[in-house]
């Protein structure tokens, strides 16, 4: 696929991009419970650092429920980051031992297994 934009034209492989996008899909549900933690550690960063740059007490808390909301959707954007590093590197990965053509079906069989992996995971905690 190519996209242009005067005067640049783009060469997408969007068999890449897919298979990326599985990969990283797959290992961010089998590993949900490290995204959260990574999302959590994000926006509790971002509170503190912002909170740094107030000199004024009461218009910081004026502010929080709006930035504390802002921050959370930012590192909920950010927590995924590494899991598309990740991705690249299963791709990577199965492309270069199996070839090209098994880099989607394995990411397909990777979000289908995590994705019921992380149902059962949820449905064994509301249990107890």
């Amino acid at each position: 696929m190519v996209i242009e934009v005067l005067p640049f034209q783009f060469k997408l492989d969007t068999a890449l991009l897919a298979g990326i996008s599985l990969w990283s899909l797959a290992l961010y549900l089998g590993f949900f419970p490290l995204s959260e933690w990574v999302m959590e550690r994000l926006a509790a960063w971002m509170n503190q650092v912002e909170q740094s740059l107030y000199t004024s007490r009461k218009e910081f808390e004026r502010t929080r429920q709006v930035r504390e909301s802002q921050n959370a959707f930012y590192a909920s954007l950010l927590s995924t980051v590494p899991f598309v590093v990740l991705g690249v590197l299963c791709n990577w990965g199965i492309a270069a031992s199996l070839g090209h053509s098994w880099t989607i079906s394995m990411g397909i069989i990777a979000c289908i297994g995590c994705g019921v992996y992380e149902l059962g995971r949820r449905d064994g905690q509301s249990v107890k």
